[in-house]
C-alpha cells in the first residue's frame, strides 16, 4: 500500500525544540473506519481511490505512519477559566502540514495516545466526543463559519475508561494551523525573547505574509488579529453558537473555530445561556463571548509588547489603544450582521433599537433563536405562538415601516435574510441522540444527520420536521461535557 497520500512539509519543526516534543501514536488493536469525509478529501487533493477501508483505517489510526510526517505534540500554555497554566497537546499529534498549491493545512490526530503533555491523562478519546467534533465542525463549515475540519473518525476496537467504558476512537482533524494565543503565552514564560521573536516571525510568514514588509509589524499583527477575531465571534453570534471553553489555548491565530468540547447551539433566545458542565459562573455564556474575546486578545497583546516598541510604556499605550478598539469594532460588525438577519441593507439610526426590541420580545417569550429569524422571511407570518403576541405584532409593524425605506424589493431583502439565517443547525438533542447511537455501534443516524446539516440555508425537501424544531421539554439538553 502506498501511504504518500499527504504532501507533507514540516515548517513547525523549524521553531526551537521548546515548542514541540517528538511522539508516536499508540498502535491500536482493531482499527475500523467509522466515518470518512469524501468531500474534504477531494478538496484537499487526497487520492484514496486505491485504498481499501482497512488501509485507510490503519493509516488514520496511526498504525501506519504516513510518509513525510513529523509526529510531534505542540507545547502551549493558556488561561483556563481565567487561571494560567502550562498545557500542550495532551492527546493530539501533529503529523505534518499538507501543502496544496499556496495553501497549507495541519493534519492532526486526536485521541491517539499519551504525549509528554498528557499529565495524568491517557491521551485517548471516546467515540462520542470525536463524533461530536466531526458533526459540529462540518456543520460550522457549511454554516460559513471559519473552522477546523474533520477528515475521519476511526474506531480503535478498544475501550476508553471515563465514568464508564466507551468505545475508543481517533479523529483526524484539519486546520490552517494550531498556533494559539496560548502558544505565545508559552513562549513568553520561557524568558527568552528570541523564542517569542521566532514564533512571531513564523506566524507572520504563515498567516500574515502581507505584513512581512511592515514597519510596525507587531502592532499591525495585533490589529489584524483583532479584526479576525471580531469577525469570528460575530459569526458565532449570528447562528446562536456557544463555544463553551474560550480559554486562550483555544484561540487559534488562523482565525478558525477549534476545540469543540462542550459547545452547543442556543434553542430559545437567552443571552445568558450556558451549556458547559464546567462553566459554573457563566464566564463563557452566549452574551459574554465578545467580552471574553477582547480579554483573550489582551492576553495576546501582553506577549508581544517588546515587539511593538522597545520602550515599555509606549508599547503598553499602543497595545491598549489597539485592544480598546475591539468593543466598537465588534458592535459595528454585530449591528451590520443583525441588520442582514432582518433584511436591512441600508443603515438607519433606529436600527439598533429595532433589533434590541426584537431580541427582548424573543427573550421574554422564550422564542427559538434560529426559527424566529428564519420565519421572518416568509411572505406571511406563520402560525407560531410568538408571532401572535401583542409585543411582537407591535414590533412587526415598526419593522415593516423600516423595510419601506429600503430601495430593494422584499424579495431581494428576503434573499439577504435567507443567506444569513440558517433553517437548520445542529440541534443539541439531535446531536446527543446521534452520539448515543454511535456509542451503541449504530452509525447510520450520524451519517444521515451530517448530510442534512450540509445544506443549512437551502430548501430542505423531504426533510422531517424534527430537524427544524426545538426540543420538547423531555428532549432538552441542559449540559454538555468536554469528553476528555
Amino acid at each position: 500500500m502506498q501511504n504518500n497520500i499527504f504532501n507533507f512539509e514540516n515548517t513547525y519543526m523549524n521553531l526551537p525544540d521548546e515548542f514541540h516534543s517528538y511522539v508516536k501514536p499508540r498502535k491500536v488493536i482493531s482499527p475500523k473506519l467509522a466515518i470518512f469525509n469524501e468531500d474534504l478529501s477531494t478538496e484537499l487533493g487526497f487520492n484514496f481511490s486505491s485504498f481499501k477501508p482497512e488501509d485507510i483505517s490503519n493509516l488514520l489510526s496511526g498504525n501506519i505512519i504516513p510518509e513525510g510526517s513529523s509526529l510531534i505534540a505542540q507545547a502551549y500554555a493558556g488561561h483556563q477559566f481565567g487561571h494560567f497554566t502550562i498545557l500542550g497537546d495532551g492527546r493530539a499529534i501533529l503529523l505534518g502540514e499538507h501543502v496544496l498549491g499556496d495553501k497549507r493545512f495541519d493534519i492532526q490526530f486526536k485521541g491517539s495516545g499519551p504525549t509528554p503533555y498528557s499529565r495524568s491523562g491517557d491521551g485517548l478519546a471516546a467515540i462520542g466526543p470525536m463524533m461530536r467534533e466531526y458533526i459540529i465542525s462540518e456543520a460550522m463549515h457549511y454554516l460559513n463559519i471559519p473552522t477546523c475540519r474533520s477528515l475521519a473518525v476511526v474506531e480503535t476496537g478498544e475501550d476508553v475508561i471515563r465514568e464508564q467504558k466507551y468505545p475508543g476512537a481517533i479523529l483526524t482533524r484539519i486546520s490552517k494551523s494550531h498556533i494559539r494565543v496560548g502558544t505565545f503565552q508559552f513562549a513568553v514564560i520561557q524568558e527568552d525573547k528570541d523564542l517569542v521573536n521566532k514564533l512571531f516571525n513564523y506566524t507572520i510568514e504563515r498567516h500574515f505574509p502581507n505584513l512581512i514588509e511592515s514597519k510596525s509589524k507587531a502592532l499591525d499583527f495585533l490589529y489584524a488579529i483583532i479584526e479576525q477575531q471580531a469577525n469570528l465571534v460575530t459569526n458565532w453570534m449570528r447562528i446562536g453558537f456557544i463555544h463553551g471553553v474560550m480559554n486562550t489555548d483555544n484561540v487559534a491565530l488562523s482565525g478558525e473555530t477549534i476545540d469543540y468540547g462542550p459547545c452547543a447551539f442556543m434553542d430559545h433566545y437567552d443571552p445568558l445561556t450556558v451549556f458547559s458542565s464546567i462553566d459554573h459562573q457563566g464566564r463563557y455564556s452566549f452574551a459574554n463571548q465578545p467580552i471574553i474575546t477582547q480579554w483573550n486578545l489582551a492576553r495576546l497583546a501582553e506577549t508581544i509588547l517588546p515587539l511593538i516598541s522597545d520602550k515599555h510604556e509606549n508599547a503598553l499605550k499602543l497595545a491598549e489603544e489597539a485592544i480598546n478598539t475591539f468593543a466598537d469594532l465588534y458592535q459595528s460588525k454585530w449591528l451590520d450582521m443583525m441588520r442582514l438577519k432582518i433584511g436591512l441593507i441600508t443603515k438607519e439610526n433606529e436600527d439598533k433599537s429595532l433589533i434590541s426590541e426584537l431580541l427582548d420580545v424573543m427573550q421574554k417569550h422564550k422564542a427559538d433563536f434560529t426559527n424566529t429569524f428564519s420565519l421572518l422571511s416568509e411572505n406571511t407570518l406563520p402560525d407560531v405562538e410568538l408571532f401572535k403576541t401583542e409585543e411582537f405584532l407591535f414590533w412587526y409593524k415598526k419593522w415593516k415601516l423600516r423595510l419601506e425605506k429600503e430601495s430593494k424589493s422584499f424579495e431581494d431583502m428576503r434573499k439577504v435574510m435567507e443567506t444569513n439565517n440558517p433553517k437548520i443547525i445542529p440541534r443539541n438533542h439531535l446531536v446527543e441522540r446521534a452520539l448515543k447511537k454511535a456509542e451503541e455501534g449504530e452509525l447510520k443516524t450520524i451519517k444521515e444527520y451530517i448530510k442534512i446539516l450540509q445544506n443549512p440555508y437551502g430548501s430542505q425537501i423531504n426533510i422531517a420536521d424534527e430537524y427544524f424544531m426545538p426540543p420538547n421539554d423531555n428532549e432538552k439538553v441542559l449540559q454538555t461535557f468536554c469528553g476528555t
